[in-house]
């Protein structure tokens, strides 16, 4: 995809209910921005901060409101219709890149989504409970899924789990969403949120197995996680400068079998150099 949310490593969340707040969202070096209607507004305020996003983003730079997502309300809450419609509107205008669904447990809320945003409309799936893992499948192959996001702290919620700071509960959880977003062919997925964000240790040692687990990006619940995060999730100099010795060899070779310190690289390995060196294009915005 074509989207610079394919290759982002922070989503920044931000309040609908906050326009103030919107464009400093952007400004925080963000690679994306979820302005929320779901948990960040209270139920009596959501109808007007719905209400009020069109303005907010209108007077944004076109280029920003393409790194804007809108987190919905969950499907078969009283609010899910009319944020449906309003997204659907967001998209058409070119105000939006696309929307965020919590609690995504059925591929069909995921086509609904999309007949009501169009071609252009984007979706990221927030995997928050048993039955997103069950569907996890259909829902990483749905119609113009961007990426699949992990709810961690909902998950745990919904199934019962007392984790600790390691979350070594999750570790099967985390890795059923890499592996439906290698099937699916989509971009690396997005870990969930780091609830404490004075915690820069706690954050590093998140951000750190986030990496470890083929996550390429993370949720961010204020702008000080942005910058370490997308600092952390980027590759280093050593991996750069790996990938740009495959990428040469291949170049000399002229495309044909070639091997780097006694190893074969194959098509494998290229994607691999291919996808650090993007990363490494892509700066924070």
């Amino acid at each position: 995809m074509n989207s610079p949310l394919a290759l982002a490593r922070t989503f920044l969340f931000v309040p609908a209910d906050r326009p103030e707040r919107h464009a400093r969202a952007l400004d925080a070096g963000t690679g994306g921005v979820i302005v929320d209607l779901e948990d960040a507004v209270a139920p009596e305020r959501k109808a007007s901060a719905r209400e009020g996003l069109a303005a907010s983003f209108a007077a944004l730079p076109e280029a920003d409101r393409q790194r804007l997502l809108v987190r919905i309300n969950a499907s078969g809450t009283p609010w899910h219709d009319d944020d449906r419609k309003t997204v659907a509107a967001l998209v058409a205008q070119g105000l939006i890149a696309g929307v965020v669904l919590p609690k995504a447990e059925r591929a069909g809320d995921l086509r609904q989504l999309v007949e009501a945003v169009g071609a252009k409309g984007l979706l990221v799936p927030l995997i928050e409970s048993a039955a997103g893992l069950a569907a996890l499948e259909e829902i990483a192959a749905a119609p113009q899924v961007l990426r699949l996001a992990f709810g961690n702290l909902d998950f745990q919620a919904d199934v019962g789990l007392a984790c600790d700071a390691d979350e070594a509960e999750l570790v099967p959880v985390r890795l059923a969403l890499l592996l439906a977003t290698r099937r699916a062919g989509l971009p690396a997925p997005i870990d969930g949120v780091t609830a404490d964000w004075r915690d820069a240790q706690r954050l590093a040692v998140d951000t750190a197995r986030a990496r470890r687990g083929g996550f390429g990006a993370k949720l961010c619940i204020h702008p000080d996680q942005v910058a370490p995060v997308h600092a952390a999730l980027g590759p280093s100099a050593d991996e750069l400068a790996w990938a740009r010795r495959v990428i040469d060899a291949i170049r000399s070779a002229g495309g044909g079998v070639v091997s780097l310190d006694g190893r074969m690289v194959d098509a494998p390995v290229v994607r691999l150099a291919e996808r650090l060196l993007a990363l490494d294009a892509q700066p924070p915005s």
